[in-house]
């Protein structure tokens, strides 16, 4: 599937650092930097899966507990991109939200070394992951039945998904403004490295997102990491 028109630009930190600061939540916004760049990093994820699971025998991929209902048995005909993309389009959702999604996907594959993203479970993963960040940044949200008829899911699926992530997480879903600043440098850095390569990779910060976009209350509300 072809990528949006975004992908015919590159990225710069400056270009990403402005995104998510300065994102406009205007109806025909473009799509944030911050999902090619997240989307990259998810397929590295996959790569370096790949690789290992070549390498080392299959009892290096013991699940941990309960993991495996993040198992799809039909891979959806969809890459990472788009699938983030379409979440976007769907929900609305900023820069802000897929910042925190990524801090709990580095959680929850911490907290369960058992859990390795690939193919069969990444698009469940991102889907539970940014309804999830999402409740926590925005102040307004649409029901996990949307979400699931947007990530492709039943709403029971999707339930059941979300009540099993945030038992795994221990109901540890906050994000302070150093954290999600760390995991946003983390992304210009990951542009910087690339050389302002072609839409690929990215992550960002800021409680300060709200203050600085009172002016576009106009349009949609704006996310917010809360403190």
């Amino acid at each position: 599937m072809a990528s949006s028109s975004s992908t015919t630009m590159t990225i710069s930190p400056r270009k990403l650092h402005y995104d998510l600061y300065s994102f406009s939540y205007q109806e025909d916004s473009n799509t944030p930097l911050v999902i090619n760049v997240l989307a990259s990093l998810i397929e590295r994820s996959m790569t370096r899966t790949k690789r290992i699971e070549k390498n080392y025998s299959s009892s290096v991929f013991s699940k941990a507990k309960n993991t495996n209902m993040f198992d799809s048995k039909e891979i959806p005909d969809m890459t990472i991109e788009s699938y983030l993309e379409r979440i976007f389009k769907y929900t609305r959702a900023g820069p802000s939200v897929y910042v925190v999604a990524y801090v709990y996907i580095d959680r929850f594959c911490h907290n369960n070394p058992g859990f390795w993203i690939n193919v069969t479970n990444v698009h469940r993963l991102l889907i539970t992951t940014i309804m999830v960040a999402s409740k926590y940044v925005e102040d307004m949200n649409y029901r996990n039945s949307y979400f699931a008829k947007v990530g492709g899911l039943t709403t029971k699926e999707l339930n059941e998904l979300e009540l099993e992530f945030l038992f795994m997480m221990g109901f540890k879903l906050h994000v302070n403004v150093s954290v999600f600043e760390s995991y946003c440098c983390h992304l210009e850095r990951e542009v910087s490295i690339g050389g302002g390569y072609h839409i690929e990779r990215t992550l960002h910060c800021a409680e300060e997102i709200k203050t600085r976009h009172k002016k576009d209350r106009d349009y949609t509300q704006i996310g917010r990491v809360m403190l």
